[in-house]
């Protein structure tokens, strides 16, 4: 996609085959509408829940499974997130993107791991980092072998159960990195604000990707859902799968 905005959209974890084919779906009619090359996402496994007894995922095995399915079906390019090392050469034998979660960007492991896997590495600024920060897990991919390392910005926590978006720090990684993410959904939570589990407001959606392409970012990141209140997990900062075709057409 050189020269052309990066896409990447999906529900937050599968929760199941046919959420993953309805969602496929609607992205393969976007491809087609815009010409795009939306990439799918989605988690076989949340390992940073709230709670405990939060909806995790199916797991490395059978989320793999169905990932690669929709990828043979639908011809999609896949982006997945790793929260383990173990876990890197399975998820590289599938997916074409592999995620770094924030929280654990700075784990030299688990970057070393994902880079060896020759695939494109996505990762997401801490809440605890700034963007000028990011030279350094890219510095770590780059040194392992990675080819191409991409950047997501998704807030800062500045105090308790809420995150703030600095837009200057897409710019300042855009000095590390050609390819910058606005992740425009988990941008909007309110971590641990709901009563043992994270929260948001999806109406603060396309304000965010808007605010992030006058700052210059070269790619969004949506977390979609055909009835979000109903998902399985961050149902209050999904976007509706109904409104992603209107703000792509904003974007593009």
């Amino acid at each position: 996609m050189k020269n052309r905005n990066v896409f990447i959209a999906g529900p937050c974890v599968i929760e199941n085959m046919q959420l993953l084919k309805t969602v496929a779906e609607e992205l393969v009619r976007l491809n087609k509408k815009y010409d795009l090359d939306i990439i799918f996402k989605a988690s076989f496994d949340k390992a940073n829940r709230t709670s405990l007894t939060s909806y995790r995922g199916p797991g490395l095995r059978d989320g793999l499974a169905m990932l690669k399915r929709i990828k043979e079906v639908f011809g999609l390019r896949i982006l997945t997130d790793i929260h383990e090392s173990h876990q890197a050469e399975a998820v590289g034998d599938v997916a074409d993107i592999i995620q770094i979660p924030a929280f654990l960007c700075r784990q030299t492991d688990l970057l070393v791991a994902a880079a060896k896997t020759g695939k494109i590495i996505n990762i997401k600024k801490a809440q605890f980092l700034s963007g000028k920060d990011m030279r350094y897990p890219v510095e770590k991919c780059m040194e392992s072998g990675a080819k191409e390392v991409w950047l997501t910005e998704r807030g800062n926590s500045f105090g308790y159960n809420n995150l703030v978006v600095d837009f200057r720090n897409i710019p300042d990684m855009r000095e590390i990195v050609p390819t910058v993410i606005m992740d425009c959904t988990h941008s909007v939570q309110r971590p641990s604000a709901g009563d043992g589990k994270t929260v948001g407001d999806r109406k603060f959606v396309p304000s965010m990707a808007l605010a992030a392409k006058a700052f210059g970012a070269t790619g969004y990141f949506f977390e979609v859902h055909p009835n979000p209140d109903q998902g399985l997990s961050d149902a209050a900062n999904m976007l509706e799968l109904s409104n992603l075709d209107n703000l792509i057409d904003k974007l593009r």
